[in-house]
This record gives C-alpha cells, structure tokens and sequence, in this order.
C-alpha cells in the first residue's frame, strides 16, 4: 500500500509540475533580470519636416513633437463612411488604449485631412465634429486633426521604394492616404504599416508600445551609468 501511496504521489506531483511548472520558470526568469530584452524598431532615417494648421487655427510644426511619439494618418471628408484608413481599430486598438495609459502623455495621433484625393482640406470643422461624436472620450490635444499637404510627410523614399505612389488600386488613387507612419521623437521614421485592417493596425499599436520601452530601457540605463 505505501508503494502505492508514493507513486501516486509521484504522479501528483508531475502534473502539478506539468501544469505549472512552466509559469514558475517565467515567474523565476522575469524576476532574476535587471535589464528588459525585445525587439527594438528599425530607424528608416529622418522624416521631411512638416508644418500644419490645426482646428484651431493654430500654425505648428514637427518641431513641437520632439518629445512625443507621433502616428501619421490621413482622414477624408467623407470619413467614418469611406475612410482610407479603418477609423474604427485606430479608434479602438489605438486611441483608447492611449489615452487610458500614463505613457498618452508621449504619444500623439496626428491626422492629416484630404479631399480625397490626397489634397488639403482647410475647413476641419466637420472631421471635428463627426470624431467627437464617434470617439468616445475623443480629445483634441491627443488626437490631432491637421490642414496641411500630407504629402510632405509622407515623401520619403528607401531602397527604391516610395510611399507616394498613385495607382487605381489605391484608395483616391493615392497609396499614402493608406498608411501608418510612426515616428519616433527624433522625428525619425521607425515604422510603415497600413491602416486598412485590424491586423495592421493591431501591429502598429504593438510598434508603439515597443518605442516607448525603447525610450523607458534608453532613461533606465542612463540612470545606472
């Protein structure tokens, strides 16, 4: 019977070990390190500067952001309708989750506004007013509407390969009206995705968080020289 009695608890024990086991080693391995290890974004080079006008009248410039992490967009007039970006995931895999955390104060959104056709709109009132009706909790100083030509921030060109392109298969035939940009606070480019599926833009939001570890490992080991 004692035979038994220990082999079954030898079998106990080997599920207990199986099935937690593995938590125990994280647990040990997140505990036992000082320093964080992940993947840090490629730097594609520094963006155009850009200027531009924003609900308010107000004249800025990529210069004010040196600080921040900045994501590009564009919004069209006919938006949340027909977007060239789905104004719904950035709103909710992005946005949200931005402005509920204390890193927000790092991070802004910046939306170009177009016709459409990649051109400027100077009248913003309207993209206001359907954003503050759309997006819950929506504030203007974190998500930035902007009157400007966006193509000056998006004419950048690596490898041969130009975000500006212009084809049929685009949305106003205007490849850039669909793209992410995000770039970091030297103003360098460190990520293109699109801005049309949830999947991208689940990838961008995780590019974000990413950046800000970069900047928080950056302060940590600055502080322990």
């Amino acid at each position: 019977m004692s035979t038994k009695k220990a082999a079954g608890l030898k079998k106990r024990l080997f599920v207990i070990l199986l099935l937690f086991g593995p938590a125990f080693i994280l647990v040990f391995i997140g505990t036992s390190k000082c320093t964080h290890k992940f993947k840090r974004l490629d730097d594609f080079g520094v963006a155009a500067g850009y200027t531009f006008t924003d609900i308010h009248g107000k004249e800025r410039s990529y210069k004010e952001f040196d600080d921040q992490v900045v994501l590009v967009t564009t919004l069209q007039l006919t938006c949340p309708d027909n977007c060239a970006i789905s104004l719904w995931h950035i709103d909710q895999l992005v946005y949200q989750k931005m402005r509920r955390t204390i890193e927000s104060g790092g991070v802004r959104i910046i939306s170009f506004v177009t016709d459409g056709e990649g051109n400027p709109v100077e009248d913003l009132s309207s993209v206001d007013e359907m954003l503050k009706d759309r997006i819950k909790d929506y504030n203007p100083d974190l998500w930035i509407l902007a009157s400007g030509d966006a193509k000056k921030v998006y004419d950048f060109e690596r490898n041969d390969e130009k975000l500006l392109r212009e084809g049929d298969e685009f949305y106003g035939k205007q490849a850039f009206q669909e793209l992410l940009l995000l770039l970091d606070r030297n103003n360098h480019l460190r990520m293109v995705l699109s801005g049309k599926t949830e999947g991208m833009i689940r990838r961008m939001n995780q590019h974000v968080s990413l950046l800000q570890k970069e900047y928080d490992q950056n302060q940590f080991d600055e502080s322990n020289k």
